[in-house]
């Protein structure tokens, strides 16, 4: 039986999770292992969100959102981009492969863009296998 990781993806109310939308009311058919979670910007994502899913046992996360300069908050893309390179940092240090955490920048009108990139995800993770993190985590408990 082929192995099907459980993916977690934080998405941005204002241009991910409408790309996401796009690409179902389009009908495009992408991998199914992918569990949305809806956020009013992806500098709302916090690390701790992150890392609260890999204990949990997801296999990689994914995070959305609005391209650089077209933030409805600004900023908030930067935020998470400065975030994002810490937490790689981090996870690596924790013995979790940095490419289970992946981010991009999904516009409204990128429906296909974003199916396109959850199979691919999807699919790199399908690679890298299950996470042990979550039977490490239950060994220290």
């Amino acid at each position: 039986m082929e192995f099907e990781p459980t993916i977690v993806s934080f998405l941005c109310n204002w241009c991910s999770y409408t790309g996401a939308d796009l690409a179902g009311t389009s009908r495009l058919k992408y991998a199914h292992n992918i569990r949305i979670i809806r956020t009013m910007c992806s500098g709302r994502v916090d690390p701790t969100f992150v890392l609260e899913s890999f204990k949990k046992g997801a296999d990689g996360i994914l995070i959305c959102g609005c391209h650089p300069g077209d933030c409805h908050y600004h900023e908030g893309n930067y935020k998470c981009l400065r975030r994002y390179h810490l937490l790689k940092k981090y996870i690596k240090q924790m013995g979790i492969e940095p490419e289970r955490l992946h981010l991009e920048w999904i516009s409204a009108s990128e429906g296909k863009q974003f199916a396109e990139l959850v199979d691919r995800f999807t699919g790199s993770i399908r690679e890298l296998g299950p996470s042990r993190i979550k039977e490490v985590v239950n060994t220290l408990s």
